[in-house]
Formats: structure tokens, C-alpha cells, sequence
């Protein structure tokens, strides 16, 4: 199984607002859709580090690993990258610095802010029901392909 760490859920609550990415025209696996900045754990790495690297190699965005805490974990039976499937580790933050930007443009296509009122409809469905399930206060864990 290969470990994923969903790199953070940055909410600005003052402002009612969330980073999310747009996959690029290169992604393998949902093309021009929006997601959570997300990358795979390297051997020996706590996904607290995992998170804070992920985050801000995408995003240029930097967190202290004592700023997230766990809020969501997403287990799927397979991926593109993963075929005897995956767990995601969805973290969440509300103090970072710096101003978030597309540092893999050959991977995204943008980086943007959202209104949690408004998020994206194309979206890919384990960040979006991690990021939905969060702001409602509502489930803590998703699994997909396991029927």
C-alpha cells in the first residue's frame, strides 16, 4: 500500500477561504480537475514532514508540523500510482506564511484561493469529501473501491 499525505487543508477561517490546485494538462490521473495540495511519503519520513515538504514545494506556502492536526484519512483499494491502493493522511492548518503560487507548473495548472461556500465542481472525489467532511464537522474517514 502506498502511503499519500494529503499536504494540508489551508483554511483561512477569517476569511472563509482554502488553497486547492488545478492538475495540469500532463497529470496522469484527473486531468483540469481541483484538489488538495497532495504528495507521496518517502521512505523513513514522518507525514507530519511529508505535509510540510508537499505543501510547500506546490504551493511555495510554508506550516510548522505543530500547526496541523489530523482531520481526515482516505483509504482507496487502488490508484493510478498505487495499484494495491492507498491511505491518505488529510491535515489541516490555520497558520502558514507566505502567499501561495504554482511552484509545478508542469504539474498544475494554477493555484487559487476558494470561498469554502463555493468550492469547485470538478473536483477529485476523496480531497473534495475530506475538505466537504471537515468543514461540516462531519465523517472522519472515506473508502473508495472496496465494493
Amino acid at each position: 500500500m502506498t502511503l499519500l499525505v494529503a499536504a494540508v487543508i489551508v483554511h483561512d477561517r477569517a476569511a472563509g477561504r482554502v488553497v486547492l490546485l488545478q492538475r495540469g494538462e500532463n497529470a496522469r490521473f484527473a486531468r483540469g480537475r481541483w484538489h488538495l495540495p497532495i504528495g507521496k511519503n518517502e521512505p523513513g519520513e514522518p507525514v507530519t514532514a511529508t505535509a510540510v515538504r508537499e505543501l510547500y514545494e506546490e504551493t511555495g506556502l510554508t506550516v510548522k508540523p505543530e500547526a496541523l492536526e489530523v482531520v481526515h484519512l482516505v483509504h482507496a483499494a487502488r490508484g493510478v500510482d498505487a495499484p494495491d491502493g492507498f491511505l491518505t493522511v488529510v491535515f489541516v492548518t490555520h497558520e502558514w506564511t507566505g502567499e501561495p503560487g504554482n511552484r509545478e507548473p508542469h504539474k498544475h495548472s494554477q493555484v487559487r484561493w476558494f470561498a469554502t461556500d463555493s468550492l469547485p465542481e470538478d473536483f477529485v472525489e476523496g480531497d473534495a469529501d475530506a475538505l466537504r467532511g471537515y468543514l461540516a464537522d462531519g465523517p472522519r474517514m472515506s473508502l473508495y473501491g472496496w465494493e
